[in-house]
């Protein structure tokens, strides 16, 4: 594994402010991918797609790579390109699609400095299965990237956009066709092990997560997850418009960069109780949430919105700890108050955050010194209890 050679293409002239760096989906070239968006842009950004190795411009890899090691390759050349402007130290946006979304993700996790905010498109934090993956490498491999050409003209566009806009079509199947094999393979094997769904947290640059309503690799709940989840995120959704956003609706996909680009995005009460939600679901588990009398009734609904998105959207989704170390606090607090039932809850929660049996005990001890004696003999009978009736052995 290696860090890739990343190269590109400038998209408007270098002295028009901002740096925005535009990143492709898989099979296609920046330039077929972008153009017609980067235009629209070019007033008030200098605009510069980046190639996938072996795709457009970059050459083909010498080696396999993971998706940090694409976005260490992305990186470097945002660098070189704010050396040659003079912004050795500056900051770039970003936008990318699909693949190039995911990069972008990477990017913001691993060099959040260096990006002033991000718009991420037809995009997951985890895209497709291993298998399907590894598959469709082992399939280029053998009979070259004309064979994705059938199957991506179908999941690329939606209902009718070949027949209005055949040029278009065209020239991104035909950079499809012209991609290196070992380039193509070497992207789907990153993708394969490509999964930051528990990081998304972590990310506290704006966020614009745009998504295609036809869209059925990326669908727009895979977008709504990402605007959920990150610090500071929306989601839009472009119908009639399926994987490949910036070639379906180049001037709807340029109007949101240039008001994300400028304005930044932010949190809803909607979306804080999506991330609620999801990150609620992710530490109780389905079994806790859809077990027989789990759900909210009329009484109880209101009570059961505000825990979602005040305790796990505003709460449990901040980055400031690890999800281990929450339960450990919640573990604590819960022994202090003699919280039972919670305490039950919380101790199957703690060992799918990642902590262990033994840890367990250890918080009980630890919560005898400060909450007394008799307070930790009855949370130990409650852990004892509940982890028996899960068929843990102790």
């Amino acid at each position: 594994m290696s860090v890739p050679v990343i190269d590109g293409v400038e998209l408007s002239e270098a002295g028009n402010g901002p740096l925005l760096l535009l990143g492709p989906s898989l099979g296609t070239s920046a330039t077929a991918l972008w153009e017609r968006s980067a235009a629209l842009l070019a007033a008030d950004h200098h605009v510069v797609g980046w190639d996938l190795p072996g795709h457009g411009t970059s050459p083909a890899p010498a080696d396999g790579f993971t998706m940090a090691e694409l976005a260490g390759g992305v990186l470097a050349f945002a660098e070189r390109l704010l050396r040659e402007r003079g912004e050795a130290s500056g900051t770039f946006v970003y936008a990318g699609v699909s693949v190039g979304g995911a990069v972008g993700l990477q990017l913001l996790l691993d060099a959040p400095e260096r990006v002033a905010a991000a718009a991420l498109i037809c995009t997951g934090a985890k895209i497709g299965t291993p298998d399907g993956w590894h598959e469709r490498a082992a399939m280029v491999r053998a009979f070259g990237t004309a064979t994705m050409v059938e199957g991506s003209a179908k999941r690329w566009f939606a209902p009718g956009f070949l027949e209005r806009e055949p040029e278009v079509g065209r020239a991104l199947l035909a950079s499809l066709e012209e991609t290196d094999t070992a380039g193509y393979a070497a992207v789907c094997k990153a993708l394969a092990a490509f999964d930051v769904r528990d990081r998304l947290g972590a990310i506290r640059v704006p966020v614009l997560a745009v998504a295609g309503a036809a869209d059925e690799p990326t669908p727009p709940s895979d977008l709504e997850t990402i605007a959920a989840l990150v610090a500071d995120g929306r989601t839009v959704v472009l119908d009639g418009v399926a994987h490949l956003a910036p070639a379906e609706a180049p001037a709807e996909v340029a109007d949101l960069l240039r008001a994300h680009l400028k304005q930044g995005a932010v949190i809803t009460e909607s979306q804080r109780a999506a991330a609620g939600a999801v990150v609620r679901r992710q530490v109780l588990g389905d079994d806790h949430l859809d077990g027989a009398g789990a759900a909210p009734t009329a009484f109880t609904r209101d009570f059961d919105d505000l825990v979602t998105q005040y305790a796990w959207g505003s709460v449990w989704a901040r980055p400031g700890l690890d999800r281990r170390s929450r339960s450990l606090v919640a573990l604590s607090t819960l022994v202090a108050q003699r919280d039972h039932d919670e305490l039950a809850t919380h101790v199957r929660a703690a060992l799918r955050n990642g902590l262990t049996v033994e840890e367990l005990a250890e918080v009980f001890l630890q919560a005898s010194v400060h909450c007394g004696t008799a307070a930790a003999a009855a949370a130990f009978r409650v852990a004892q209890e509940t982890l028996r009736a899960d068929g843990v052995e102790l």
